[in-house]
């Protein structure tokens, strides 16, 4: 038999936990403030985690962290910040 009470336990705290979720986002005014060009791309990784979507194009790559309507678009060229813009910040 299912304790009814330690599942409804179970339940709000895994709702209290995925509605935090967004708060963690590296996505923020604060951290796009930071970005530099010639900046390095593991930099930009230490400062933004991993980017959700990159594409390649010889030596020039174009990342995306976040989600619309809040994201960080970078272009960088031989891994280096070369131009960088943010959308719902």
């Amino acid at each position: 038999m299912i304790n009814t009470s330690r599942l409804s336990k179970i339940i709000w705290i895994a709702i209290v936990a995925f509605a935090a979720l967004p708060g963690c986002s590296k996505v923020t005014t604060e951290n796009y403030a930071k970005l530099e060009m010639g900046m390095e791309y593991q930099q930009v990784v230490a400062l933004l985690g991993d980017p959700d979507h990159c594409d390649s194009v010889l030596m020039a790559k174009n990342c995306v962290w976040g989600t619309p309507p809040k994201t960080i678009s970078i272009q960088l060229v031989s891994d280096k910040v070369a131009l960088f813009q943010a959308e719902g910040l």
